[in-house]
């Protein structure tokens, strides 16, 4: 039976997740059984316990629980099952790769999911010696996807995103009337995971004994366009919280069109009869622009990403 083991996290891994960091030393685990160790808390990071999305620092000190290796599973099998996949490219340069994320792809593989854009990207790429993902996109989500090519880049990239010095737009289609007076949702929002290790999001009251944990978080909504019994947003992120946009439109009473998790369950099963003959069975958010400094040369650049045509086919069908 393997022992316990104390990694030292050295310059070079400074800024990973801590499941991805993880991955490195654990070949042959099931990624399923890596998220489950995290979960349990048997990984520890400086002696506390950290979330699989943790970003270890340099001198961190990463406690690896016992976890046996199975004979034969090594990791070129498991990478071998990983399609090589390219996606549209918004953006490209020596430091940075954006593209157009389609919705129904998670960005990494992990809880149920084999892989995401990044593991299949680095398949289609196999020359490419440093990819990282700079933020995250729900699976359900379309959109701008920012991805780094250096290490450097990468955590130029990630102080602007902890810092709010980026601006990130979405598109999204909401059920009912959007108050045209009801321009800032300032509501704060906590996260918890489930024994499945499936996250939840919600508002939490002042009064609410877990108010002290929750995070203060802010969302700008801009009608673009009212249909019968739906509205076309531009949504605008002032912080970037975990499913904010779609906890703040469901707590406002608006909730996402096609939302499987937070959404009007009864009216997403009727919307999705009548329209899924136009091609539409999606949740109805899209990353439309992210503006943000280049990490190299401090020009300031804004990616965006035309809607899907299957949201195009179902605007023109609303209108």
């Amino acid at each position: 039976m393997p022992s316990v083991r104390l990694l030292t996290v050295d310059a070079e891994s400074a800024g990973q997740r801590l499941d991805n960091y993880l991955m490195r030393f654990l070949k042959g685990v099931p990624k399923t059984h890596v998220y489950r160790v995290i979960r349990s808390g048997e990984v520890r990071v400086n002696k506390g316990r950290a979330g699989a999305d943790t970003r270890v620092a340099e001198g961190d000190l990463v406690r690896l629980p016992p976890v046996r290796v199975a004979q034969g599973a090594g990791r070129d099998e498991a990478a071998a099952t990983v399609p090589a996949r390219e996606f549209p490219v918004l953006f490209e340069d020596e430091h940075l790769l954006g593209v157009n994320k389609p919705a129904g792809v998670a960005v990494h593989g992990g809880s149920g999911v084999s892989s995401g854009v990044i593991e299949q990207l680095r398949k289609a790429r196999p020359g490419q010696r440093f990819l990282e993902l700079v933020h995250r996109l729900d699976k359900e989500t379309s959109g701008v996807l920012l991805l780094a090519k250096k290490r450097s880049a990468l955590t130029a990239l990630q102080d602007q995103f902890r810092e709010r010095d980026t601006h990130k737009v979405y598109a999204a289609l909401a059920w009912g009337t959007w108050p045209k007076r009801l321009k800032v949702i300032d509501q704060p929002l906590l996260k918890s995971t489930d024994a499945e290790g499936e996250r939840h999001v919600r508002v939490v009251s002042p009064s609410d004994r877990s108010a002290a944990q929750a995070r203060r978080s802010i969302t700008l909504v801009k009608v673009r366009q009212q249909f019968a019994g739906a509205a076309l947003l531009d949504v605008t992120l002032k912080t970037g919280r975990t499913h904010q946009i779609r906890v703040h439109l469901a707590f406002a009473g608006h909730a996402i069109v096609g939302d499987p998790k937070y959404g009007d369950f009864a009216a997403n099963k009727a919307f999705a009869r009548q329209w899924r003959p136009l091609g539409f069975s999606r949740m109805f958010l899209h990353a439309r622009e992210l503006g943000f400094d280049h990490p190299a040369t401090g020009e300031r650049l804004t990616l965006a990403a035309p809607l899907p045509p299957e949201c195009e086919t179902l605007l023109a069908a609303l209108r």
